[in-house]
């Protein structure tokens, strides 16, 4: 399974957000530290705005940051949020038009597989994953002006 790039650029900006707790993070800053369009920032940043995830103030000195702590944004609830259709394959569909599927064994593996992707995906918070020293030192890579990434 590979997840969109919408879903990859909402992990992102979430994650640089729940590093930077003590500031408001600009569109145009995380754009710049990923390399991605700060158009494509701007939709994410809505989006997780929308869904609740993130806090935003417009105008000068605004911007995002996170509306909760770390421990309480799970990557899968994330992932079921921004990637659109989780379908694998189209008997997961309900117009399914596939003569095997209601007695396919292949879609009960596949739905096994998806259901321990998300298993594993529940167990992990915002807070795990910018607690791995790699990541706490990548992050000061992207913005070494950023003494304060924090841990």
């Amino acid at each position: 399974m590979q997840l969109n790039d919408f879903s990859d650029y909402s992990l992102r900006v979430l994650v640089y957000a729940a590093a930077r707790p003590d500031r408001r993070c600009a569109t145009a800053e995380v754009a710049s530290a990923f390399g991605i369009s700060r158009h494509h920032v701007v939709k994410v940043v809505h989006t997780l705005q929308r869904l609740g995830y993130l806090e935003t103030t417009r105008g000068r000195g605004g911007g995002f940051q996170l509306a909760h702590a770390p421990e309480a944004i799970r990557v899968g609830d994330v992932i079921r949020q921004t990637e659109g259709t989780l379908s694998l394959v189209e008997c997961f569909d309900d117009g399914s038009t596939c003569p095997l599927t209601p007695a396919c064994g292949l879609k009960l593996a596949l739905e096994e597989a998806f259901g321990a992707f998300f298993a594993t995906l529940d167990r992990w918070t915002l807070a795990d994953i910018i607690g791995q020293p790699r990541w706490i030192a990548r992050a000061r890579l992207l913005h070494p002006e950023d003494d304060h990434v924090h841990v």
